[in-house]
Formats: C-alpha cells, structure tokens, sequence
C-alpha cells in the first residue's frame, strides 16, 4: 500500500507543477516560483527513479537473473528520461514553457507500473551476450527518450511560431526563449538521440543472435525504425546543407517521431497488452 501512496505522490507533483504553471501563466511567473518548479521536478525525479528501479529490477519472479520490463514500466521508464533530459535542460535554457508538455503525460504515465499488472520478465545471461542486451536497451530508451523529448519541444516551437506570427492557438503560454535558442537545442537533441538510434539499429542488426537469440527478423517493428532513421538523416542533413529550421523542422521531427513510436511503442503494445505475449 505504501508503494500506492508514492506512486500517487509522483504523479501528484508532477500534475501539481504542471497546474501552477498554468495558473502562473495567467500572472508573473517569478524566478522564486520557478526554483520551487524545479525542487519539485527534482523531488519527483528521484521518486519516480526509484519506484522505478524498484519495479524494473526488485521482482517476485523465480527468475535467477532477470529483469521486469513490460509495456508500462517501458513507458515509465522513458518519460522519466525526457522529464530528466527537460529538467537539465531547463537549467541552462529556460524552457518552462515546456512544463506544459512534458509534466501532464509524465503524470499519467508514471502512474500506471502501480495499477496495472502486466508484466515482461527477461532474463539476462551472465555472459557477453547478457551485456550486449543491457547496453542495446539502455541506449535504445535513452534514445527514444531524447525524441520524445524533441517532439514535445518541436510542439512548444510550434506554439511559439504562432504566437510570434499573432495566430491563433488552442495552448497559450506566457513566455520562450528565442526562437534560434529553441532550434539550436532541438538540433542537438536530435544529432544525440540519432547517434544512439543508429547504435541501436546497428547493434540490433549485427548482434541479433548474442543480443536477442535469434537472427534479426525484418518485421514491422524494424522497417518502422529504418523509415523513423531515414527521417532524422534528411533532417540533419537537410539542416547542413541547406539551413532547414521552423516549421519544417518541427514537422520532420513528428514525422521521425511517430514512426518511432509506430516502431517501439506500437509493436510492445501490441505484443505484451492486445496478444498477451
């Protein structure tokens, strides 16, 4: 009951943040309200980590060596990433705009390893292959955590285009940094999250049997992954060659994202929750 209660303390800081903002928004967000955002966040933080940890690696399995990933502690897991990757990044450059984004479905989905019970154990060899799958899926969520991260932020951009351009908009929010500052951590976040998902791509390709057990299938899951990376490559390469920034930068973003999550979300969602495999 009392892992219950923490779980409902996670989700209730981050809604809670997310619910000052709003009404803040409407007023002077002072500095002193936005350190108190980020204690908060920070608090949250280490909560959620924990619960984590917890629920990922503390099981009752029979298993010897093993870990619980199932879908909602996947989900869990990445949004506690994309809210560490904002709260880092808020520091150097004041994106509390972005609370908007990030902290509601942070909320929602830390909240669900603590009411649902379906669960995914894998068991993880002592060997090389073990370490190889360790690293392939640390990275592999690192780097949907850095997308995620760039689609919400690709969002505010989107907010703020119109805004600056006097649009209307269904999302008001008080404040952005520059728009440039904006691109420029977008562009970054991408180039990072798009060296890892070609680590993992090309892990997942050339060590299927040591990583998986089986040779690498060419299934829905991998073209949804090569098309997201396909994506992402034009777009950086788009940016180099040819200065690519505003809203075609952000729609390339959501597109690489959604396939992404086509490729990732979409295959265990289907697998663990619809098959019951």
């Amino acid at each position: 009951m009392h892992i219950i209660i923490l779980y409902l303390a996670v989700g209730f800081i981050y809604a809670t943040v997310a619910a000052d903002f709003w009404r803040m928004s409407k007023t002077i967000n002072t500095p002193q309200n936005q350190h108190l955002h980020a204690v908060m966040i920070a608090l949250g933080l280490l909560l959620h980590g924990w619960l984590l940890f917890d629920s990922i690696f503390t099981t009752a399995s029979p298993l010897a060596s093993g870990f619980n990933f199932g879908f909602y502690n996947a989900l869990s897991a990445i949004f506690w990433l994309t809210v560490l990757i904002y709260w880092l990044s808020d520091l150097n450059h004041e994106l509390h705009s972005l609370q908007a984004f990030v902290l509601p479905p942070a909320a929602v989905f830390a909240l669900l390893p603590a009411f649902t019970s379906q669960d995914h154990y894998i068991v993880v060899s002592n060997n090389a292959g073990g370490a190889l799958f360790l690293a392939h899926i640390s990275i592999a969520i690192l780097a949907y955590s850095l997308f995620t991260f760039a689609a919400l932020h690709a969002l505010l951009m989107k907010v703020a285009e119109r805004s600056l351009h006097n649009k209307t908009t269904l999302v008001k929010l008080p404040s952005f940094p520059p728009i440039m500052v904006m691109e420029t951590l977008l562009f970054r976040i991408i180039s990072l999250g798009f060296i890892l998902l070609t680590i993992t791509l090309v892990s997942g390709m050339l060590f299927s049997e040591q990583i998986f057990a089986k040779p690498m299938q060419f299934n829905h899951k991998t073209i949804f992954s090569i098309a997201s990376w396909l994506i992402y490559a034009g777009l950086l390469f788009g940016r180099y060659k040819y200065g690519w920034r505003g809203l075609i930068a952000i729609r390339w973003t959501l597109g690489g994202f959604i396939l992404l999550l086509l490729a990732y979300v979409g295959s265990k969602f289907v697998l663990e929750i619809l098959l019951q495999r």
